[in-house]
């Protein structure tokens, strides 16, 4: 078997009360989950508390605890990975934010990308994405997937079915957008 059906395999099983499917799961995905976290977190500030490993294990437990999700494959897992990741990395900003109001920077970039990089704070950045999903729900969502759990365009595209060129269009019009939008806010 692939890893991917690895994945998708111990989520079905999991999905249908295999409690040894989530145990086994956690090994087939704490390397790929690491690799998302050490790549949220090269984005963040240098002197950000939060190390991969936590966030990993932070990201786990909310996700094991996920009662209602039906798990339908690997892609699926990640796209519900990278959005608690997000949601632990803008809560541990606002928390931040509350304590010292400083800000939390990152950098909305990708290496093959033709635009400089940008850095941002977290905090803005969702509000951006918030905004952008009153616009097109679609592109922030692919944002999310792509920025915040590192999915291929392929991997993106089956997560939220439509066509890879689909994908690569609404990337490049979503992080054309939110460059935009984050210029407008003060720094």
């Amino acid at each position: 078997m692939t890893e991917t059906t690895d994945v998708t395999a111990l989520l079905l099983a999991w999905g249908e009360g295999d409690a040894g499917a989530r145990s086994r799961l956690i090994d087939v995905v704490y390397d790929e989950l690491r690799r998302v976290a050490r790549g949220h977190l090269r984005r963040e500030r240098p002197d950000h508390s939060l190390a991969p490993t936590a966030l990993v294990h932070e990201a786990y437990l909310k996700l094991v605890d996920q009662r209602r999700v039906r798990w339908q494959n690997r892609a699926h897992f990640f796209a519900i990975a990278a959005h608690v990741m997000r949601r632990i990395l803008v809560d541990h900003a606002r928390s931040r934010a509350a304590a010292k109001r400083g800000g939390s920077m990152m950098s909305l970039h990708e290496d093959d990308a033709r635009t400089p990089p940008l850095d941002v704070d977290i905090l803005a950045l969702e509000r951006a994405l918030e905004k952008l999903a009153t616009v097109d729900r679609r592109q922030s969502r692919l944002v999310e997937l792509r920025f915040f759990a590192g999915l291929t365009v392929e991997e993106t595209a089956a997560a939220i079915e439509v066509a890879p060129i689909t994908v690569k269009r609404d990337w490049a019009l979503a992080r054309a957008w939110l460059f935009r939008e984050l210029q407008s806010y003060p720094s």
